[in-house]
């Protein structure tokens, strides 16, 4: 009779494997959204394009350096679909992440309407997405998130799961890189990149101009993302060919 005396790997509890990441999507996307909001509905006042930037690049930073070990700090349906699609995240946790993205979404611009003067959430839209207002803009607007969501992906997949590139910067990265592009595009498309980001503000402002772009625009740009990683960029346990 041979014993194995190997030790036997001990599966996480429940909690930890399906509810508490999904709580810390929540949250992550509360604080994200509720820093976001304010610094467009403050930038009323004229501040400039580096308020919003800094505002969101450093709260999402901060979201992923802390909560990042419990959910991957994903806080954008965006990235969630990628980190499937790359075979990061189960896909069947693909929903419950998203219904938490978009409720922490809703809370945290509910959150930042609260604190917001009236009529600067008023005239901001609650901080969501305004920036289309003819026909002709649409194919730059969409064209723009997409592009941006891609680059923004990259980052994480190649900062945060691709093995050969992995970091512990990356949080500091992702967060660069989302203020970056915002400053590289909010006048193209308002650089959302984050479909719970517009969705949240849409709801809590009731102003749906034009929203369906800012889901279109970065889930193209999660797919884009995921097949350069699949296909070229991964290591070897993520790329499908040519290992």
């Amino acid at each position: 009779m041979v014993i194995d005396l190997q030790p036997q790997p001990v599966q996480p509890h429940w909690y930890e494997r399906y509810v508490q990441p999904c709580v810390a999507e929540l949250l992550g996307t509360t604080f994200f959204v509720f820093i976001g909001c304010p610094s467009d509905i403050n930038n009323t006042v004229g501040t400039g394009m580096l308020q919003p930037a800094l505002a969101n690049g450093l709260a999402l930073g901060i979201s992923i350096a802390v909560l990042g070990a419990i959910s991957g700090g994903h806080f954008n349906p965006a990235v969630t679909l990628a980190a499937s699609l790359v075979g990061e995240l189960d896909g069947r946790m693909l929903p419950s992440y998203w219904v938490s993205q978009l409720c922490g979404a809703m809370v945290g611009a509910g959150m930042a309407k609260g604190v917001a003067r009236s009529d600067f959430f008023e005239y901001a839209k609650g901080g969501a997405f305004r920036i289309v207002s003819s026909f002709e803009q649409i194919p730059s607007a969409l064209g723009g998130e997409i592009i941006l969501t891609t680059i923004l992906i990259l980052v994480v997949c190649m900062g945060t799961i691709n093995g050969k590139t992995k970091t512990l910067l990356a949080p500091f990265c992702i967060g660069l890189t989302l203020a970056i592009n915002i400053l590289a595009g909010v006048v193209v498309s308002g650089a959302c990149m984050n479909p719970a980001r517009a969705f949240g503000p849409a709801v809590v402002a009731n102003y749906w101009h034009h929203n369906w772009i800012y889901w279109t625009g970065p889930i193209i740009g999660a797919f884009i993302a995921s097949f350069l990683v699949k296909l070229l960029l991964g290591d070897k346990t993520t790329r499908l060919f040519l290992k």
